[in-house]
């Protein structure tokens, strides 16, 4: 059974989430963060860098929620093409290399956010996900920046009505509410 290693309030959630949507079976592992138990011998031995998260899938040890993620997406959605692969890849990297610090790091939001905000409103006035109509891990990484947003900078996304459907429509999903949306 995979084993996924978090904290509260950490990017755990994130995988959380696409578990969740993959229906597969998994442990969560809560580590005490204030107490240092990330830092613990026992948790370096998963990421010696110690942070969260970190998935164990029997002899596989891997860290960090992007390459977690396209890990799970290979293995139990399977992508049919590398061009799929590719787009699924460019969206988690996009959500974690750019969308993340472009509008969580304060000195770069007031700029980033037209140049981040619009062009994903643009793309989500034609589709009801990001590559589609289907639900996939691009949805879970960029989906998660953005549902962070409003809770943790009090983003409203006014101006930008696809995003704001998108919001809702993912915030409603079953996965969404049993991880990210518990806490």
């Amino acid at each position: 059974m995979l084993k996924l290693y978090g904290g509260a309030r950490s990017r755990a959630s994130i995988v959380q989430w696409y578990l969740e949507e993959l229906a597969i079976p998994y442990e969560f592992v809560l580590l005490d963060m204030a107490t240092g138990e990330h830092l613990q011998p026992e948790f370096l031995a998963i990421n010696p860098i110690g942070k969260v998260p970190a998935l164990v899938d029997g002899d596989l040890k891997l860290w960090e929620s992007g390459a977690i993620l396209l890990y799970l997406a290979e293995k139990y959605d399977q992508p049919v093409s590398i061009e799929q692969r590719a787009e699924y890849a460019q969206w988690v990297l996009f959500a974690n290399a750019t969308l993340g610090p472009g509008i969580f790091i304060e000195a770069s939001r007031e700029k980033e956010m037209p140049r981040l905000f619009k062009p994903l409103n643009d793309r989500l006035s034609n589709h009801l996900y990001l590559l589609s109509d289907t639900f996939t891990v691009a949805d879970v990484a960029v989906g998660s920046m953005l549902a962070y947003m409003p809770l943790m900078l009090k983003i409203d996304f006014a101006g930008y009505p696809a995003i704001q459907a998108y919001l809702q429509r993912i915030t409603e999903r079953e996965g969404f509410r049993n991880s990210i949306g518990k806490r």
